[in-house]
C-alpha cells in the first residue's frame, strides 16, 4: 500500500512534482476548502495530484486503510483529488487535551502525550519526517499542493514551525 499512496501509477522517480502552497492570513479562514478544490481541479485534467500538511491540530480525525490516524480535513482533499487517504499526507497531528498538552500523533501513530515546551524542544526531530515523506510524494506524480497553518504573519511562530515556513 505505502508505494501506492497518493498516485495511482509512479513516475519511477524521472521528474519531481510541481508544489503548490496555500497559507491563509490566520487558522480557520478556508486554507482547507480551498486546497480541497484546488487538488480537484487538476484531477480532473488527470494530473496525478496528492493533498499534504505536514502538521495540523484538530480533534476530528480518521482512520486510514493500514490504521493509521490522520486530520479528516486532509482525508476530504484525498478524496477531491481521487486517492486514498494516507497518514502520510497529515504527518502530525495535534489534538488537544486538558492542561494545555496535546495528543501527538506521528505517520498515523501515537508519538505520545506531551507539553508545548516537550513539543517544541522535540520538533526539530520531525523536520527530517517531513522532508522525507514531501520527497516521496515529489517522486510519485505531478503536483503535490500544500496547506499551511496559520498564517505566515504570525511571525512570532516562526522559530520552529513545520507547516508555513
Amino acid at each position: 500500500m505505502r508505494d501506492q499512496v497518493a498516485f495511482a501509477d509512479c513516475n519511477q522517480g524521472l521528474a519531481l512534482a510541481r508544489t503548490l502552497m496555500i497559507q491563509g492570513t490566520a487558522s480557520t479562514v478556508g486554507k482547507s476548502l480551498l486546497v480541497s478544490a484546488l487538488r480537484r481541479v487538476p484531477h480532473t485534467d488527470r494530473l496525478r495530484v496528492a493533498p499534504f500538511k505536514s502538521q495540523n491540530m484538530s480533534l476530528n480525525s480518521f482512520v486510514d486503510a493500514e490504521g493509521g490516524e490522520m486530520g479528516r480535513a486532509q482525508v476530504v482533499q484525498a478524496m477531491a483529488a481521487g486517492v486514498p487517504p494516507h497518514t502520510e499526507m497529515n504527518l502530525i497531528l495535534l489534538k488537544r487535551e486538558a492542561d494545555f498538552r496535546s495528543q501527538v500523533i506521528v505517520a498515523g501513530k501515537v508519538w505520545g502525550r506531551i507539553g508545548l515546551r516537550e513539543y517544541r524542544s522535540r520538533r526539530p526531530g520531525l523536520v527530517g519526517i517531513i522532508q522525507d515523506s514531501l520527497a516521496r510524494f515529489r517522486a510519485r506524480g505531478d503536483l503535490v499542493v500544500i496547506e499551511g497553518a496559520g498564517s505566515p504573519a504570525e511571525i512570532n511562530l516562526k522559530d520552529g514551525e513545520l507547516t508555513t515556513w
